[in-house]
């Protein structure tokens, strides 16, 4: 993927959010070209959609791809991540969920399914548990259909708007489960300094092998 922009960058979401969604690669007219995962494309414009649809805030959640690099075919068109650049990303993705420690991670589409499991195996499938949050790497999974147009058409949009529409009531009713925390001044200062290391730590990320593609 000589030549292609990384997408991974202050711009994906803040250290703090409570979801991680991982799609499954930059577009070549979206994230490729902006910057942005989810962005300027038809699968980025759907996305935005399910998710204002659903109430969520997109300044509120962080978005990344299994694999960090556009892939395209013989034509120059968007290709399927091979096995070989899944691989090579899978590290950085699990550097990812370590830094960030969501409580939860929603995969969009079957090769995101495919990369968390090459970090942490899991029997998910995702026609039979969509929507469903699962127990997974010390968190909860819920899998999702990709927002392609294809994946659109195929499953429909009102489908989408009511997978995303439940994704929203699992957050609500782990939100509600929080309700009755009491946090005290340390663990709020502890709260700053995770954010503060995870933060350094993210810089680190993105200064390894400047230049070179993931």
């Amino acid at each position: 993927m000589v030549g292609r922009t990384r997408v991974l960058s202050a711009q994906n979401g803040p250290l703090d959010a409570r979801v991680l969604f991982v799609a499954e690669a930059p577009g070549r007219l979206g994230g490729d070209r902006t910057g942005v995962p989810l962005s300027a494309d038809q699968s980025g414009r759907n996305f935005g959609e399910f998710l204002s649809g659903a109430g969520l805030d997109r300044a509120d959640v962080f978005v990344t791809n299994a694999v960090l690099c556009n892939p395209r075919d013989a034509r120059g068109l968007n290709a399927r991540p091979s096995v070989g650049e899944l691989r090579n990303c899978s590290t950085h993705l699990a550097d990812l969920l370590a830094i960030l420690d969501p409580p939860w991670v929603v995969t969009l589409g079957r090769v995101a399914l495919d990369a968390l499991g090459r970090i942490a195996p899991h029997n998910v499938v995702l026609a039979r548990d969509v929507a469903t949050p699962i127990p997974w790497h010390g968190r909860t999974l819920v899998p999702l259909y990709h927002p392609s147009p294809n994946s659109v058409a195929h499953r429909g949009r009102a489908q989408h708007h009511a997978d995303y529409a439940r994704l929203v009531a699992l957050l609500d009713g782990g939100a509600e489960m929080l309700a009755g925390v009491r946090w005290t001044a340390h663990a709020r200062i502890r709260l700053v300094r995770h954010a503060e290391a995870a933060l350094d730590q993210l810089k680190r990320l993105l200064m390894q092998h400047p230049g070179k593609d993931v």
